[in-house]
């Protein structure tokens, strides 16, 4: 018996039931490694029909062939992104679809994370501010300035978003 190395590849799910589909790349742990995306928003789809992968291409095993299946899966998904109903893919190149950012901004108010976290008289207080130093070009200086929502460091956000994501997912 000879061994086989893992593989990268990218890959397509339809299901048999319905026109629903999700693209994705896989890097394998070891070769044939049983994987069937990792759908979390619409993970309902993969429970409810019969799933069935097609492998659409093989790339070497190595950094860049990594980083080539990462780039055409996302010419893949992008011209269905966020305007086909039957795609299930919730992220794009990074990008995360409007119905996720929706969810996720909603409980972050709920929660009082980021921007919700300041009081009315606050956001008041830092337009105010603003807008009479700087005027009509008061959000650009804003953004300068880092202060209000650009005041908040990139390990802030993150932290909010996984907050707001954990509770979308377990409601």
């Amino acid at each position: 018996m000879t061994y086989q190395s893992p593989r990268i590849y990218i890959y397509k799910i339809t299901f048999e039931e319905v026109p629903y589909y999700y693209y994705g790349v896989h890097k394998e742990k070891y070769f044939n490694e049983e994987y069937w995306g990792s759908p979390t928003t619409n993970k309902w789809c993969w429970e409810l029909y019969t799933p069935k992968k097609q492998i659409l291409q093989f790339f070497d095993y190595t950094d860049e062939g990594w980083l080539k299946a990462q780039e055409i899966e996302e010419r893949l998904i992008k011209p269905f992104f966020n305007t086909d109903k039957w795609c299930l893919n919730e992220s794009c190149g990074g990008k995360v679809s409007l119905k996720v950012l929706r969810e996720s901004g909603n409980k972050c108010y709920e929660l009082g994370l980021g921007v919700h976290s300041l009081t009315k008289e606050q956001r008041s207080e830092n337009a105010k501010r603003t807008g009479k130093i700087y005027g009509k070009k008061g959000g650009e200086r804003v953004y300068q300035l880092g202060v209000g929502v650009h005041g908040r460091t990139k390990e802030q956000m993150s932290e909010d978003g996984k907050q707001g994501g954990k509770k979308i997912i377990r409601t």
